[in-house]
């Protein structure tokens, strides 16, 4: 690595006139930042504005087409992560950098020095583990892992570095309210000894709690530094996106029969290190939306799986589905009115009956990374169903692009166009898309896991907005989160996941954040749950 001498000063890290130029856009013009010694430094701004690409120049992955950067006072050309771990520079992402197919113990050896072996790396990973509350097995297959642990081991791998600078992209987004707090006291312990913090996050009032400097970006150039202490979610809004996001309609419930009935659901897990589901009761009635919160790794991925179509080992009869109009009569057709045994039906026949899937993992499943918007369309729609873009077994491309230009417009998408790679966009940007396309195929029910996981206030707003509005056009919506608050802002009413097990129901006017926390943990007592007209049991 090369070393430029400069005029020696107190920053930690200094950005001077950096700019990155890609072929359809400029992600970063001109930018300027400067972070001190244990100064928590936000970084804010909406989709697209240029975050990641000017963390990922810091971090050596990316390299600017202009501008200089200085560390500890000293200019610098960080040219790899390796080099910039060398420094002393840490780096969490939003999208995980971490290979599938070998251990978490593996994983974080490979950023690490090679003295150690294996089994001491293991050890470390245990004490970090138990220090902060990341709670993770050294020996998985980070393949079995769930996203929530995926971004623990990231955590756990940065701060075993010990760093002097620890870049943090959304490192909250799938931790519940008590992991947040115990993390933020390691933050705030760690900018107290001198470590510098860059930190990216959507959620305005944890910039404002956590962090003592904030730069914004719009559009690729910084248009404010402020003190977020001194702001207000408003303000903040309106430095980020121009405006304040709109705020949400939640109608009065208005439900109807159910259109997804769950029943005695117990499945054992698919792998060593997945989760058993024991008895898992719900329903989810026409025009109304229920929230799952819970820990990630909690039998979420499991659930959905079996609710989706992906395993179709669900005993018979545990779940079914309805026209949710109240005509329902078992062994007959969703779409005429009957109940539908489901439960060992694929995801395509499923889709045929109304139900669409947006996944929690934005590339690779709920998109073909190399693919078009306009071909990802393809992938969850049926020729027989909503799909005027196949024709006889043909592909009707000038009829899929302008289904894709109609959802880029009205989800206000931020892509060169239909014929974007989906790998091109930014990851708020993929989620609306992926959520347009579903919302558009008009389900009779939708479930969405982690709905806006990674997307700024604006998007977030409009993701849920459109949520609602599925909700109050008669559509039935399950909406499993990790995000409490998002939870409260578009549920009817709450389960709580944990362990495998599925707390009672409880309506949203009813519930706290502390009791919801509580529940995480599996501390609920055995209820019947009054809520709806087919009582649902939990199971202790």
């Amino acid at each position: 690595m090369a070393i430029l001498t400069g005029n020696p000063a107190v920053s930690r890290l200094t950005l001077a006139g950096i700019t990155k130029r890609y072929p359809a856009v400029v992600a970063n013009s001109d930018v300027s930042l400067t972070v001190l010694p244990g100064q928590t430094h936000a970084v804010l701004g909406e989709n697209g504005a240029g975050k990641s690409t000017l963390m990922k120049i810091i971090y050596g992955s990316v390299k600017p087409d202009a501008g200089t950067v200085s560390f500890n006072g000293k200019r610098v050309h960080i040219r790899n992560p390796q080099e910039a771990r060398a420094l002393g520079i840490a780096m969490v992402f939003q999208h995980f950098s971490l290979f599938d197919t070998i251990t978490v113990a593996e994983n974080v050896w490979l950023g690490l020095d090679k003295s150690l072996s294996l089994d001491q790396v293991a050890q470390s990973i245990n004490a970090k583990a138990a220090e902060y509350g990341l709670d993770i097995d050294p020996k998985r297959p980070v393949h079995t892992l769930s996203v929530g642990e995926m971004q623990r081991v990231e955590i756990i791998r940065a701060l075993l570095t010990n760093p002097q600078l620890l870049i943090l992209d959304e490192p909250t987004s799938v931790l519940t309210p008590q992991a947040v707090e115990k993390l933020f006291v390691v933050l705030k312990k760690l900018a107290a000894e001198g470590c510098s913090i860059l930190y990216i996050s959507h959620k305005l009032h944890e910039i404002r709690e956590l962090c003592n400097a904030c730069t914004v970006l719009r559009g690729g150039k910084v248009t404010g530094v402020c003190n977020p202490a001194e702001e207000s979610n408003a303000s903040l809004s309106r430095l980020m996106i121009g405006a304040e996001p709109p705020q949400l309609v939640h109608r009065a419930l208005n439900a109807g029969a159910p259109v997804l009935r769950v029943q005695a659901l117990s499945l054992l897990r698919d792998d060593q290190f997945g989760v058993d589901l024991d008895g898992i009761e719900l329903q989810v009635r026409a025009g109304e939306v229920l929230g799952i919160a819970g820990v990630s790794g909690n039998g979420q991925k499991e659930l959905l799986y079996a609710l989706s179509g992906e395993d179709m080992r669900a005993p018979a009869g545990s779940v079914r589905m309805g026209s949710g109009d109240g005509t329902g009569a078992a062994g007959g057709d969703a779409r005429s009115g009957e109940e539908v045994d489901v439960s060992r039906l694929n995801p395509q026949e499923r889709r045929r009956l109304g139900l669409h899937f947006v996944p929690e993992e934005r590339l690779g499943r709920g998109a073909v990374p190399t693919l078009s918007l306009a071909h990802n369309l393809l992938l969850t729609r049926n020729e027989a169903i909503a799909n005027p873009g196949f024709a006889g077994g043909w592909i009707k491309v000038k009829t899929l692009q302008a289904q894709a230009a109609d959802i880029i417009q009205r989800f206000n998408v931020k892509a060169g166009g239909p014929g974007s790679a989906a790998r091109s966009l930014s990851g708020g940007n993929l989620q609306k898309f992926i959520v347009g396309r579903e919302i558009d195929a008009k389900p009779k029910l939708l479930i969405v896991s982690q709905p806006t996981w990674g997307v700024d206030v604006g998007a977030a707003a409009q993701i849920r907005g459109a949520i609602l509005a599925l909700r109050d056009a008669g559509c039935a919506v399950l909406v499993v989160s990790e995000e409490l608050d998002e939870l409260f802002e578009v549920s009817d009413r709450l389960h709580v996941i944990a362990r495998g097990r599925l707390s009672p129901s409880v309506a949203v006017a009813d519930a706290t954040v502390e009791k919801i926390g509580e529940w995480m943990s599996g501390l609920w007592a055995p209820a019947v749950d009054a809520s709806t007209p087919q009582p649902e049991v939990a199971h202790a």
